[in-house]
């Protein structure tokens, strides 16, 4: 018999059927659970640029902190390479996506989902400006290049 998945770590779908900046947001979790803000800050300088991307780091950092710190129940993810998308993954990356989008009211209610009531606010307006830093990153890395 095997042990019961943990709440919120159930897979519910495949990493690679998100919209891009959804996918983005999972991996960069990932990454910053697995290797923290300089890790990301790596990942990230190399499509936008160092200071550009130590900046989109900073805003990610905060808006991973202030989940995990104010997280109603742990929030559960999959390794790093894993193709799965958990539950509590899913909803990270649509809070990014509905934030980034500027549709306040529906990332209210999913940061109300993750977070105390109370916190949910500045959650949506970290997701925003985390989300705004990756969607650069997305266009940074979709660029053709200008050498041939």
């Amino acid at each position: 018999m095997s042990a019961p998945v943990p709440v919120g770590g159930a897979p519910v779908g495949h990493i690679d059927t998100l919209q891009p900046l959804e996918g983005l947001s999972v991996r960069a979790l990932r990454r910053w659970c697995d290797g923290g803000r300089e890790a990301l800050a790596e990942d990230l300088g190399c499509a936008l640029g160092e200071g550009h991307g130590e900046r989109a780091a900073r805003a990610f950092d905060a808006l991973c902190r202030h989940c995990l710190g104010g997280c109603r129940r742990p929030l559960m993810r999959h390794g790093g390479g894993c193709p799965c998308l958990g539950a509590d993954e899913a909803a990270f990356a649509q809070l990014v996506q509905t934030a980034t989008e500027g549709e306040r009211e529906d990332a209210l209610m999913l940061a109300c989902l993750m977070v105390r009531p109370d916190l949910a606010p500045s959650l949506v307006q970290l997701a925003q400006e985390a989300g705004l830093a990756l969607r650069c990153a997305l266009v940074s890395w979709q660029r053709p290049s200008a050498l041939h």
